[in-house]
């Protein structure tokens, strides 16, 4: 089924919309998206398009999961990017005098490590030092059993701070759930409920749904693949492992109302808006370049952008407020960049050039040696942490063996920048090079030279 999905294609959107694009335009962007689906195996893709406020495209492609076609109104898990919802919704009770975004966490939850210093806005701009809890992009195991945000709380948010509150950016899923607390606390209800009476309902966005509500057939599934092997479908996390952090699946037409929404400053109040578009500082007076729930892109063109992923799920979401124009991107894989590649390529036809960044090469002789083993099928567990040896089941070595070892050797491979820290582990990706064909390496390592491999992930490139 998953051969033939590529030529199938569902799609529900009115003549009035679709008019918006030129046929030229229409022609690129259904190009852009079915060869990047189909170079990364991902089965589905859910787009819309906003331009000068309006959304003039919102299509569907390939197959929501092996019993049905994708279709504009099937909700897609559209994970971090559901933090600019949680952000929001500090800012909302702000508005009401019920919290500051300069109050100290302990004013509201216990126990947090130094919550007597963490203030609600580090918390919403990565830069409390509160450890994340999934730096991973694979399930690890403790995700196969189901939690509460107070269970990642009392594993995760009571370890030693990773740095002083403000000394650095570092993405933390974990603090996002601090902030859900908050807000359930504070307001006195869930934080779903507290989302969809004050932004969901009154923007119109009907689909939104909680994601662990979403593990039927009725709706999109979540796949992924061993470095370039089959693809399969993903095992679903246990409940309550994403709350404020990523729980959200809606539409990417809704996902664009509220994009519209941001561009005409609607429904909340604009100095809200502007709030959380304004990148934060460090305590040495470092621009961030995040917000609140928000990375924002100074340009050109000056753009307010976020990823999700979850188990078996990616999403783009862009936002150009000069040019009134936006791009969404939801699939239903979380192998390859098929997600990023797409977003990148529909602004490109609907926007201006970009200038493109240019990439540092670098050495690598580990991650080249590693990547020389799984190629062989094997690998040394020893180089491996207990996440990592959980994730290399003999499926995935074999995986990796099968189809990384006939494309021989590498013609070249370099590292994407610089290193970054996240989760108390460094990251360092890479770009490997054969002829006609190129691969995305994913690694994370425990800090110092000898540091343990916590990810070692393999996807198709361009």
């Amino acid at each position: 089924m998953l051969k033939t999905m590529f030529a199938l294609l569902a799609l529900v959107a009115s003549p009035a919309l679709a008019q918006a694009l030129t046929p030229a335009e229409a022609s690129k962007i259904d190009a852009i998206v079915t060869r990047n689906l189909a170079a990364d195996g991902v089965p589905s893709a859910e787009v819309a398009i906003v331009r000068d406020g309006k959304i003039i495209l919102n299509k569907a492609y390939g197959r929501a999961n092996d019993h049905m076609l994708a279709r504009t109104d099937l909700p897609y898990q559209i994970a971090s990017n559901s933090k600019q919802f949680t952000a929001m919704a500090v800012l909302l009770l702000e508005d009401e005098g019920k919290l500051s975004l300069d109050d100290h966490v302990s004013k509201f939850l216990p126990g947090i490590s130094e919550g007597d210093r963490i203030t609600i806005r580090q918390l919403l701009s990565h830069t409390s030092g509160i450890e994340d809890f999934w730096p991973q992009d694979y399930s690890f195991e403790a995700m196969s059993h189901p939690t509460t945000p107070q269970g990642i709380v009392d594993r995760w948010a009571k370890k030693p701070l990773d740095f002083q509150p403000g000394d650095q950016w570092q993405y933390s899923n974990t603090g996002y759930v601090v902030a859900g607390m908050i807000v359930e606390k504070v307001s006195g209800e869930p934080l779903m409920k507290f989302l969809q009476e004050h932004i969901f309902k009154p923007l119109g966005m009907t689909s939104v749904i909680d994601q662990d509500k979403t593990y039927t057939t009725a709706f999109p599934s979540g796949y992924g693949r061993y470095a370039l092997g089959p693809v399969r479908p993903v095992i679903p996390p246990a409940p309550g492992w994403l709350y404020a952090a990523g729980e959200l699946s809606m539409t990417a037409e809704d996902l664009a109302k509220w994009d519209i929404a941001r561009i005409n400053r609607a429904v909340i109040p604009a100095d809200d808006w502007q709030v959380q578009e304004t990148p934060v500082r460090l305590n040495d007076g470092k621009d961030t370049g995040y917000g609140l729930g928000v990375s924002i892109r100074p340009g050109p063109p000056r753009a307010i952008t976020h990823t999700g992923e979850a188990v078996g799920f990616l999403s783009a979401n862009a936002v150009y407020p000069d040019q009134r124009d936006a791009v969404v991107v939801l699939t239903n894989s979380w192998a390859g960049g098929a997600y990023g590649r797409i977003a990148r390529d529909i602004a490109k036809v609907i926007l201006p050039p970009a200038e493109q960044d240019s990439v540092e090469a670098a050495q690598a002789a580990r991650a080249r040696a590693v990547y020389d083993e799984l190629r062989r099928g094997r690998l040394d567990r020893s180089q491996l942490t207990a996440n990592a040896n959980f994730y290399f089941a003999p499926q995935a070595i074999a995986d990796f063996g099968s189809s990384l070892g006939p494309l021989g050797e590498p013609t070249s491979f370099e590292a994407d920048g610089k290193p970054v820290l996240r989760g108390g582990f460094v990251i360092q990706g890479y770009t490997i090079k054969y002829p006609g064909k190129t691969l995305r390496l994913s690694t994370f390592y425990e800090p110092g030279a000898n540091g343990r491999i916590e990810q070692f992930l393999v996807t198709a490139g361009e």
